[in-house]
């Protein structure tokens, strides 16, 4: 299990950019692939993107490839979404999260079980 708190969401014009940062706590954060998930009102939480456990890898949803960049700092114990030219279908509550265990490699929602928070992201028109 992780410890995950979720910060940088706000209220941004389509085209912007938002930077989201999570921030964990236990040292076995560095042995963890991490991703970022969101979830828009009346809809299924949904893939944004994951990072292999040493920063590597990156994976994307297709929604967002091209836009969005997710990297990590193991010995700062956090992970970035940064998000570029976005629009209004990206407004949602972003989630930070960590799967069932170490070095596990997943875009599923179900196999993540440490999730932060969450940090409400909006675009406006």
């Amino acid at each position: 299990q992780v410890t995950l708190v979720e910060s940088g969401g706000g209220l941004v014009q389509e085209g912007g950019s938002l930077r989201l940062s999570c921030a964990a706590s236990e040292d076995t954060f560095s042995t963890y692939v991490m991703a970022w998930f969101r979830q828009a009102p009346g809809k299924e939480r949904e893939f944004v993107a994951g990072i292999s456990w040493n920063g590597i890898i990156p994976y994307y949803g297709d929604s967002v490839k091209d836009r969005f960049t997710i990297s990590r700092d193991n010995a700062k114990k956090m992970v970035y979404l940064q998000m570029n030219n976005l629009n209004v279908e990206d407004t949602a509550i972003y989630y930070c999260a960590a799967p069932v265990r170490p070095n596990f490699y997943s875009d599923s929602a179900s196999e993540f079980t440490s999730w932060g928070q969450g940090t409400q992201v909006t675009v406006s028109s």
